[in-house]
């Protein structure tokens, strides 16, 4: 039997390395693991798509009933405000982890619990937007006194996410304390910041005032910020955006098709 020796040169790159050098990453720094393209694109987009969305539906009653009788009349309408609010309610965490990065770097204790609670707090958010979701695919099917009759009957139901309501009020308050204090954010976005807390919570809410006060006010907070992190040096060359843009599209358009397909 002959043995046969394979020879490896050990100048080739590795196929990690390769598909680093394609498509480069960032090493982690103050923005914490979600860096600061994935952290300064979402502080960007998070807020503006939950206003969006907030100021789409702003015009209808805000209690349940109100709103499922507005999908009924405006579906395309509303279900663009849903969407958009729960959008921008999924992208705040990679926003929330970037500021208790920022904070945990000055401060351990005060990023740990603001950064948890927020984010805790973010998949209550998430929990009441996959139930407004089907509350009105109920209006398409049974119409909206149906759908409002099934809503009352199960509203003050139990659910394990009810323990996190405090959460979803208290961590951006905890957050902004912590920003503050460290002085990741100035007294006036730092206050900007905790209004977030008063952002109505629960199932099938709409628009008020003070809605539209504390989603100006997590725009203030954190747009400026996430356009700053954006713009830090280094930038990346041409070449890498260009190859990056359209896998990205790609890997989002895969998720959506193999979401719709079950």
């Amino acid at each position: 039997m002959t043995n046969r020796t394979v020879l490896v040169d050990p100048a080739a790159p590795s196929p990690g390395a390769r598909l680093r050098a394609v498509l480069p990453v960032e090493r982690m720094g103050t923005a914490g693991f979600t860096g600061r393209w994935v952290g300064g694109a979402a502080m960007v987009l998070a807020p503006l798509l939950m206003l969006a969305g907030a100021l789409l539906r702003v015009r209808f009653p805000f209690f349940y009933p109100g709103q499922l009788a507005a999908y009924e009349r405006h579906p395309a309408l509303m279900a663009t405000a849903y969407g958009l609010f729960a959008a921008g309610g999924v992208l705040l965490w990679p926003a929330a982890a970037v500021i208790a990065a920022r904070i945990g770097a000055r401060s351990p204790g005060w990023g740990l619990w603001g950064g948890v609670l927020v984010v805790f707090g973010l998949f209550a958010r998430t929990f009441h937007a996959g139930v407004d979701h089907l509350a009105l695919q109920l209006v398409r099917s049974r119409g909206a006194e149906a759908a409002t009759e099934a809503v009352t009957a199960g509203y003050g139901a139990f659910h394990v996410f009810a323990a996190l309501n405090l959460a979803v009020l208290a961590g951006w308050i905890v957050l902004a304390l912590g920003a503050w204090r460290t002085r990741v954010l100035g007294p006036v976005r730092a206050c900007a910041l905790a209004l977030t807390a008063a952002l109505p919570l629960g199932v099938l809410k709409g628009t008020t005032p003070l809605s539209l006060v504390a989603l100006a006010g997590l725009c203030v907070a954190l747009v400026p910020s996430g356009l700053g992190l954006l713009r830090e040096a280094p930038r990346p060359g041409r070449a890498a955006v260009l190859r990056w843009v359209p896998a990205a599209g790609a890997v989002v358009v895969l998720m959506v098709l193999l979401g719709q397909a079950g």
